[in-house]
């Protein structure tokens, strides 16, 4: 009986230790499997919406990269900047196309390394995400139609009486607030259907920063860019363009570096080239 219960108990501890044995290594197996920095791919979140820093084409005409799950390519000012990050981090770079509001929830998740989407370092973003140095800063300008009775004005209040929008949940849409008497519209998702509802009549114009107002006067000659001489009150983060990132990331110190190594000369030149390059359609 003795024999047969210390038999028992034999098998009983032998089974409890492997069963240890196999959580163990399926713990391990998870954590090893979370670990981004054994990926060799740099995923970065963009809208590929918002030319010249970023936009959609067919094919991978003058450096455009494939975007993720589609046979479309992304090309721009932020898809230059994200290739000579992932270069030097030694990395693959993957697109991941990604709505405006999508953006922050993906990095937090995990979808994506990084955002390089034309992203202002506000301090309402800068509770949820962290971000690396600038790689660009630019102007806040005002797109209208040709001929209009906006084309040639020299203050934001020039605009008072006119239908105005911006992107969602953009510092663009909040400055709108600085025009007296303006017809604030509702925001709208993106630049493309901003640019659609002001070729339609639906808006007086919209606000935007210089490099894709520019952009917009390029692909379409019934629009303008105007830049003011009483502009709208913006602070430095505001206007500034820099990469969005995990909390606490061990990337931030490695794109800083990266970033430092691109001169403003050769930014100027980057988007100057993305402004030549952006597809006609846009």
């Amino acid at each position: 009986m003795r024999r047969k219960l210390l038999l028992l108990l034999t098998l009983s501890l032998l089974a409890m230790l492997t069963l240890a044995g196999c959580g163990s290594n399926t713990s391990s197996s998870k954590s090893n499997g979370s670990n981004g920095n054994n990926d060799d791919t740099f995923k970065v979140g963009m809208e590929a919406g918002y030319p010249p820093f970023n936009w959609t084409q067919k094919d991978d005409a003058n450096g455009a990269v494939a975007i993720e799950g589609s046979k479309e390519y992304a090309g721009g000012y932020d898809v230059e900047i994200a290739k000579r990050i992932a270069e030097g981090l030694g990395k693959k770079l993957v697109i991941v196309k990604t709505e405006w509001d999508g953006l922050i929830p993906a990095l937090q998740s995990g979808k994506i390394d990084a955002v390089i989407a034309g992203m202002s370092p506000t301090a309402e973003r800068k509770k949820s995400i962290d971000f690396s140095d600038n790689y660009y800063k630019s102007d806040l300008v005002m797109v209208v139609k040709k001929g209009s009775p906006y084309e040639n004005a020299k203050s934001i209040q020039d605009f008072s009486g006119a239908k105005i929008t911006a992107q969602l949940n953009t510092f663009h849409y909040s400055v709108i607030d600085q025009i007296k008497g303006v017809k604030k519209q509702p925001a709208m998702d993106n630049f493309p259907a901003m640019r659609v509802a002001l070729e339609s009549g639906v808006i007086d114009g919209y606000v935007s920063e210089r490099p894709e107002a520019v952009s917009a006067s390029s692909a379409n000659e019934n629009f303008v860019m105007v830049e003011f001489t009483e502009g709208f009150q913006t602070s430095e983060e505001d206007t500034a363009i820099a990469v969005g990132l995990p909390k606490d990331s061990d990337l931030t110190e490695k794109i800083n570096k990266i970033l430092a190594g691109i001169s403003e000369e050769e930014q100027t030149e980057i988007m100057d080239t993305a402004i030549k390059n952006q597809p006609a359609a846009e």
